[in-house]
This record gives structure tokens, C-alpha cells and sequence, in this order.
């Protein structure tokens, strides 16, 4: 795999050591996310018209998923400003490393080492996502929450115990971000091996230890890393480098961890059901998913976890067999289904253009207004709701899907030379979930 080292020119280089640059980003980050909290609380219950849901759930949604996550991986956990107050409080300190430390935090439990946790906390939300993507206070509320048990986890854990364990953006970006063509890693093992204290990890006077617990002399993935940059400044050999690589390298090493697996069928199942729930013409279902509560909701929601946790993963199951031998089986099921990952980030751009064209028009209404309180700061908050590029709609989607199927074909026939079994039949359960996802959408 050839890769290109980004860091080797000096301007780049001494930008990403720099602390400011990075901070300003934030900072700014940080006050756009108080702002929508507060258009959450006190703006109009309108989510058309209300900074919270037009800029988070549009105009932020759009850049993650069509952008950032494609092409920048785990870009967005380098700004984003939920861990932020809470790293400070640990710390001790903004920028550089305190003189007198802090008092010590306890070590994550080491059975919770793992993105179930992260799977849980995105189902959980899933549940509410008709009313969490259209109720501005609900909104408000559940971002309002994120900061809070950001910082309480920073209060009693080290590092980003957070980010790593219970983000539920985390764990989408974690999973998706292996399709990314940017990296962050060693440039020699055998310096950082013989690199006495490993200041990367450890910290030292000159900076912090990483944040998301992650040695980069064993970093072969992008999953784990935040991309934060700190081993990159803390590295006293300059052996830390941030290279552009071709799209999906990661995915030639099939994972064989169970959690990861079926984080690709939570991601591939959600994006399914909100194309189902959102964009298609079941009125009786959109009644369901947002009457919360309701005998209705609660066979919504049976439904919704039936398809994620035992439908698709079961399919898959049956795909790879073999059936009598467990070890067997577990081992296949977790390297095949790394195939899934291509295809599931296909279906989520997919999803995505419909959600976004079809609201874009919101965004520039809510820089005028962003209360919904009547203001028209730019003069444009009087603009008409109108769908954009919906020519060119239906051909996109098809394309993504199509892309999807193919690049996941080609992660099934490496991750199944590797078990030494036959590609085909995970080839045509891809070409099956993108063929029902098309009729969802279109």
C-alpha cells in the first residue's frame, strides 16, 4: 500500500504542533454548540425554523457524512468541542501541560474496553430520531446531555473515556472512517520501541499523552484515533506522521472483534429503517416512530431492534456458515462483515442526499432567524422552502449504492481469501440489502 507522507512539508507540520490553530477551531466549535443548545430552549418550537435542527441535523449532518467522514475520517473528532470542557477540568489546563498535575482519574473498566456501549447509546437515540430530528427542545436536550456526561466522565475517568466508549457519533465516525484516505502513524517501529517513557502515550513536560488511549506505535487503524494530534506534538523524535493513503486501506485487515461486526449491521439496519421512516410513504409507520410510548411505538421499536440485532445479523449468519462450529462461525462472521462497511457508508450518503436536498433551503432562512423570533439579520429569512438538485437525486443515490456494492465485493473476495471460503454469497447478501435500500428511497 503506498501512502503519502501530508506532514513532510514544514508548513503543515508546524501548524498541526501548534496548539492555537486547533484551539480557534474549537473554540468556535464550542460556542456553535452552546448557541444550538440555546435555540434548543428558547427558540421557536418550529424545527424548520430553529437554529438546533437546521444547523445540526442539515447543515452539520451534510458535512459529516458527504464530506468529513469520507474523506477526512475521524476530521470531526479533531474539533469536536463536546470533550472539550471536560478536558480542561481534567487537565487543568487549556493549552500546554500544568506544572503541578492533577489529581489521577480512574482507568476505564476494562470489560467496558469496547463500542458496545456505543452501539447501545445510537440505538438508543435511533429510537427517538423522528421526534430528536424534529423538536427543536428535544434536541436541545439530548446535546445538553452529551456535554454534561462528557464532563462528568472526565471528572471521574481518564482520558476521553467518553469519545471512546459512549460517543454515540464516535462510534458511526470510528466505523466509517477506515474507508477514509488519511491516516495518522508511526513513520518507524523500531524508534518508537526503543523510545524510553513513550511520552505519545504517557505524556510528559512537553505535552499530553493520548487522550483516546491509544499507543500509536500499535496504531494499524484508524477506528481508535481521534486524530487529536497530541502523540504528533508529544513524539520526541518526529516519528509521528499524518500521510494520505488510497480509500479503504484499512479494510484489507479484516477485524475479528464481535462488537465491531455488528456495529456495521446497527449502521446498515438505521440506515434502512430511517429511509423507510423518513422518505417513504407508510404513513402508519411515521405515526408509529413518533407517537413515543404508544402500543404503536413500542411494535415500532420491536421491530426496529428485531431488524438490527437479529434479522440482518442472522441473514449474514446463515451467509458465512458454517453452522456446526461456533469458533468457526464467530471468527467468519467478525473478518466478512467487515465487508459491510463500505456498503453501509454508501447507504448512509445515499440517505443523506435525500434528507439534505430536500431541506438545504432551511439553512440560509435560519442564519437570518436562527430563533425562529422574527429577526431577518441577512434578509433571508423570508425564503420559500424549495428542494434542491432533485435531478440529479435519484442518479445519485443509484450510484452511491451501486459504488457501494462494488467496493464491498471487493473487501468480501480479500477478508474471504482470508477464511478460505467462497466471496460469492456475501457478495449477493450486499447486493440484496442495496437493492432493498434503492426501493427505499426510490
Amino acid at each position: 500500500m503506498s501512502t503519502f507522507e501530508l506532514t513532510a512539508r514544514g508548513n503543515l507540520m508546524a501548524a498541526l504542533k501548534s496548539r492555537y490553530p486547533q484551539l480557534a477551531v474549537l473554540a468556535i466549535m464550542l460556542a456553535g454548540y452552546l448557541f444550538a443548545i440555546l435555540a434548543g430552549l428558547i427558540g421557536t418550537p418550529v424545527g424548520s425554523r430553529n437554529f438546533s435542527i437546521v444547523f445540526v441535523w442539515i447543515a452539520w449532518w451534510a458535512v459529516l457524512i458527504l464530506v468529513a467522514v469520507p474523506v477526512l475520517g475521524r476530521g470531526w473528532c479533531a474539533v469536536c468541542p463536546i470533550p472539550l470542557p471536560g478536558e480542561w477540568l481534567q487537565r487543568g489546563a487549556v493549552l500546554g501541560p500544568t506544572a503541578k498535575p492533577t489529581r489521577r482519574r480512574l482507568r476505564w473498566p476494562r470489560r467496558l474496553r469496547s463500542i458496545w456501549l456505543q452501539s447501545a447509546a445510537f440505538l438508543a437515540l435511533a429510537l427517538f430520531s423522528p421526534i430528536l430530528l424534529t423538536t427543536p427542545l428535544v434536541t436541545a436536550l439530548v446535546l445538553a446531555g452529551m456535554l454534561v456526561a462528557a464532563i462528568a466522565m472526565s471528572m471521574v475517568f481518564e482520558r476521553r473515556s467518553f469519545c471512546r466508549y459512549l460517543c454515540p457519533v464516535g462510534g458511526f465516525i470510528g466505523l466509517y472512517s477506515q474507508t477514509a484516505p488519511l491516516e495518522l502513524r508511526i513513520k518507524d517501529k523500531s524508534v518508537c520501541a526503543a523510545c524510553e517513557g513513550k511520552p505519545c502515550y504517557n505524556g510528559s513536560a512537553a505535552g499530553y499523552g493520548c487522550p483516546w488511549d491509544v499507543f500509536p506505535g500499535g496504531l494499524t487503524k484508524n477506528t481508535y484515533c481521534g486524530l487529536c494530534m497530541e502523540c504528533l506534538r508529544t513524539c520526541p523524535h518526529d516519528n509521528i506522521a499524518v500521510n494520505a493513503r488510497p480509500f479503504g486501506a484499512d479494510l484489507a485487515k479484516p477485524s475479528t472483534r464481535l462488537d465491531e461486526a455488528f456495529k456495521s449491521f446497527v449502521m446498515l439496519g438505521a440506515a434502512m429503517v430511517y429511509a423507510a421512516v423518513l422518505l417513504g410513504p407508510w404513513g402508519f409507520l411515521k405515526d408509529a416512530a413518533y407517537r413515543i410510548g404508544s402500543l404503536p411505538w413500542l411494535i415500532y421499536a420491536m421491530v426496529f431492534l428485531a431488524i438490527i440485532g437479529v434479522l440482518l445479523p442472522g441473514l449474514f449468519a446463515i451467509t458465512v456458515g458454517p453452522n456446526g462450529d461456533r469458533r468457526l462461525l464467530r471468527q467468519r462472521f467478525a473478518r466478512l462483515s467487515t465487508a459491510l462497511i463500505p456498503l453501509g457508508l454508501s447507504a448512509w450518503i445515499a440517505f443523506s442526499l435525500s434528507f439534505v436536498l430536500a431541506n438545504a433551503s432551511y439553512i440560509l432562512a435560519s442564519l437570518s432567524d436562527p430563533l425562529g423570533l422574527g429577526w431577518n439579520l441577512l434578509g433571508t429569512a423570508n425564503l420559500a422552502w424549495k428542494p434542491v438538485l432533485t435531478a440529479v437525486l435519484a442518479p445519485a443515490q443509484t450510484l452511491a449504492l451501486v459504488g457501494g456494492v462494488i467496493w464491498s465485493g471487493s473487501v468480501a473476495r480479500k477478508a474471504a481469501a482470508e477464511s478460505h471460503v467462497s466471496p460469492v454469497p456475501v457478495m449477493l447478501y450486499c447486493a440484496l440489502v442495496a437493492c432493498v435500500m434503492l426501493w427505499l428511497l426510490l
